[in-house]
Parts: C-alpha cells; structure tokens; sequence
C-alpha cells in the first residue's frame, strides 16, 4: 500500500501519539486537518496534544534516559543502521505522504526529500564510530556526554529530513527525544515513528507528541525536566522558544530565517551560474530558509542575468505533484501561499522590474496554492523582496558596481543562514565566501555534503546540525582532572 492515510487509518496510528513505546490516544481534545495543497481538500484529521501529553512523553524520556546514555556506542550505531535500512524500505510510501501533506513534486520527494533525509542518519551512524567521547589533555580527561532529554521541533517544509537531522545525532549522542512535528505536515512524521518502532527503539528514548506551537511547543520548551531544545522554524518561532526556555536555562539550538545572497562575480560564466541559482532559489519551491533569494550580478551584465533567469523560470512545469513531469507542486499550505502573493505585489508596488512570473495561479491552474515562479530585478536593497524572507519561488537580482559592494549587499542582512558565490577565478571566489557573514558557503554549485555543518550567524540562529557538529550540539563537556595521573 502507498496511500499514506490508508496505511496510517489501517494500523490505527493516525489518531495515536508514540509515547514510552507505545501508540496512545492523545488528552489533548483539538483536532486538525491534514490539507492536500493540490485539491485544498481535507485528506486526514490528527489530533492535537495539551500538557498533559507533553508532560506524559517527558517523563517518559527522562525515565529512558539514564539507560540509554550508557549504552555503547555501537549498540545506538545499530539502531541508527536499522532506521536508515527502513526509511530506504519505505521511501515510495514515504515520498506519497510528503506530497499529500506538503505538495512536494512526487519525482522530487523521491530523489531529494526521502533519501538525503535518510542520509542524516546514516551520517549520525558513521560519525558515532569514531567519535572520542574521551580525550586526554594532559592529565585530565575531556568527557563528551549526553545533555539529558531533548525537545526537538521541526518544520512543515523539509518535513522527513529535519527530523532526522534532529533525532539522528541526539540519539547518537545518547539522548533521549520527544519530537513535536509540524501538525501541518505530520503524516510523514508518523510514518518515521512507525520505523521507529520496528528498529526497536528502547521504551520512552523516542517519543512523537503533534501540536501547536503555542500549546505543546511552549509546554516542552518551558519543561523543567527537558534539558535542550532544538528547533528549526521562522525567527518569530525561534524567539519565543528561547523566552520560554530561559527560566529553565536549557540549551536552544535554533536553525532560523534566512536571506541567502548568491553572488554572482564578474568573470563568472553566466549561462551555467544563472539558471543553477535561479533552481537553488526555487526548489521545494523556495520552501527552505537557506534558499538563495537575492542573486547579485554585475550592473554590466543584469540584461543577460534576466534572460538567462526568466528562461530558467519559465522551464519549470508547475502541476500536479503526483504527475511525475512535474518539476514544482503547490505551495504547502495557504498561509504560506497568501504571504508569497502579498510579497509578488508588494515588489510590484515598490518599483522593481517583474522579469517573469506574476501574482496569482499559473496558467490553466484553478485550484489548488500553486504559484507562479518570480522573478524579479532591478531591486534595490531596502526593498521588502530583497530584505524579508518571502519562502516562496521568488528571487530578487540586485546589480551591483564593484565586489566590495556586492560583498556589502550580501551582508546587508539580519540574517546569515546560507551564501553562494559564483567565478571562474577560485582565490577570488575564496576571497569573497570569506567575508560572507553566513553559516555556509557554496562556492561554484558543489555538490551537497551532509557532514557539512549547517547553522546561521545574526538572526538566522545558534548552534549547528549536520556532520560532527551536529551531534556535539548534543553533547556536554565535563573535565575529569587526574584522570590520568597515577594515584598518590
């Protein structure tokens, strides 16, 4: 079966929380819709949790703990194996669920969201091999432990491959988890809570609680009893996180906004860069907070930038997700849809030169969030477009005079989540990636590297995921002196 809410409704999983090993019914009395944003039709109900669930998936978690942080490390690698085994097991009926909930193209659920999810387990499971949970320095001893329970709450855009950037490392580290998934996108998240279960994931180490962020997301970032939070969402989220967290001086692990500069030099070759940043910005239809939303190009070469990116643009076959031709779906879900067209309008309104695309639905489209990709150029760095994150297919070309002004736009930012530069001269490209304030850097379009760690500088956040860095984030540091000196 590949119908992910026929498979959820038949094991009886779809209206159930994953608490201390078991499938529960929720206290929580709310319910909510799970939206096609194809059709903008009901497709599933989940509840909703209070405090009481949260309160019950802690307690959980902390009661796990203690076991779970002594296990040895190749015994957390073999569950780490066995969920990566299972995720590439189910991969056709996971990628049917993204696209269901989120509206991911099927063809690029398949190829992007289901497998580079599963490689942040798969990186959790290799790195745990040869990590020195134990270094000496000098006499003492630098111990590397687990930080206790963890609150970890994912977003709606990268539904599968943000929970497992989150609970592969924790788990790795030897954490246990309560994991508050996006309730509007939570089919995939249950579907990971059944894999979960049958790698055979000790009692209370992973638990699945849905709900708002308001109610469950408050409740686990102000618990006494969890001892980190990390959460990947919008800054606005992010903030009120860290306010509910402090009185309890937990951890606050938070991967944020972004308004990712794509630097375009001037030796750079055109016709490769331009229609690889011009995808870069779109794919998942510029659902991801490091998109690179704003290129910058130099002012001698904007009217070739805009040929190049309005062709690009216009290539991409907006549809069905579930028609493998299709390159773009609909957008998740219709706040998200209403924040882009009020941002298409307001670049209009502001003077910027509309390249390609538009307000409203794409040609032949009459239901559904589908929008048309946008480009505009022309776009001075006070605009709306080139300043706030519009999460959508938009992409604002900047022109710029000289490289150190391309550098200072670049950084006229709250933000610092992702950069890209593109030239064929690599020192000057270098030179460049250098004075991005930014948490990663792609020079020349390489390709993706999951121990590459991913984090933000400015408003974009604290702490880093991915590779090593992403599991020391759940880890704390104890020194042990004369651990190596001999006894009196």
């Amino acid at each position: 079966m590949t119908d992910p809410v026929r498979h959820l409704a038949g094991s009886g999983h779809l209206d159930r929380f994953h608490i201390d090993g078991a499938w529960v019914q929720p206290q929580g009395r709310e319910r909510a819709g799970v939206i096609d944003p194809a059709t903008e039709s009901v497709i599933a109900e989940i509840p909703l949790g209070n405090e009481a669930d949260v309160e019950r998936a802690v307690l959980a978690a902390r009661r796990a703990f203690p076991a779970w942080s002594r296990t040895a490390p190749a015994e957390r690698a073999a569950l780490l194996s066995r969920i990566h085994a299972l995720i590439l097991e189910r991969a056709e009926l996971i990628a049917q669920a993204l696209s269901a909930e989120m509206g991911a193209a099927i063809t690029y659920a398949r190829q992007a969201q289901v497998p580079l999810a599963a490689e942040h387990i798969r990186v959790a499971r290799d790195n745990l091999a040869t990590f020195p949970f134990v270094r000496p320095r000098g006499t003492t001893a630098i111990l590397k432990e687990p930080i206790g329970v963890c609150a970890l709450i994912t977003p709606w855009n990268w539904p599968l491959y943000q929970i497992t950037a989150k609970v592969g490392p924790a788990l790795a580290a030897g954490c246990t988890v309560v994991l508050k998934p996006s309730e509007l996108s939570p089919l995939s998240a249950l579907l990971f809570a059944e894999i979960m279960e049958e790698a055979g994931v000790p009692v209370g180490v992973f638990n699945l609680v849905h709900g708002s962020g308001p109610v469950v997301g408050a409740a686990l970032a102000s618990h006494p009893q969890v001892d980190m939070v990390s959460i990947t969402g919008s800054t606005r989220a992010g903030v009120l996180v860290a306010q509910a967290a402090a009185p309890t001086v937990k951890r606050v692990a938070q991967e944020l906004g972004g308004k990712s500069p794509n630097v375009v030099l001037p030796d750079a070759d055109l016709a490769r860069c331009v229609p690889l940043g011009v995808a870069a910005a779109m794919r998942n239809l510029g659902q991801s907070c490091s998109a690179p939303t704003r290129m910058l190009v130099p002012r001698a070469r904007l009217a070739e930038a805009e040929a190049l990116s309005a062709e690009t643009a216009s290539s991409f076959k907006v549809g069905d997700p579930r028609d493998e031709a299709t390159t773009h779906g609909p957008i998740a879900n219709r706040a998200q849809y209403a924040r882009i067209q009020a941002m298409i309008e307001a670049g209009i309104a502001e003077g910027a030169k509309l390249v390609t695309g538009g307000a409203g639905r794409p040609e032949g489209l009459t239901a559904g969030f589908f929008a048309r990709p946008t480009v505009f150029s022309e776009v001075r760095r006070d605009m709306a477009i080139a300043q706030e994150e519009i999460f959508g297919p938009v992409l604002a070309i900047l022109p710029y005079d000289t490289v150190e002004e391309a550098v200072e736009i670049a950084n006229d930012t709250v933000y610092g989540l992702g950069a890209h530069v593109h030239g064929r001269d690599l020192d000057a490209a270098r030179a460049v990636a250098s004075q991005i304030r930014a948490g990663q850097v792609h020079i020349n379009a390489p390709a993706w590297d999951p121990q590459a760690p991913f984090g933000g500088y400015k408003r974009s956040g604290n702490g880093r995921e991915y590779g090593r860095e992403g599991m020391e984030e759940y880890l704390e540091t104890k020194a042990v002196l004369g651990f190596y000196s001999q006894p009196a």
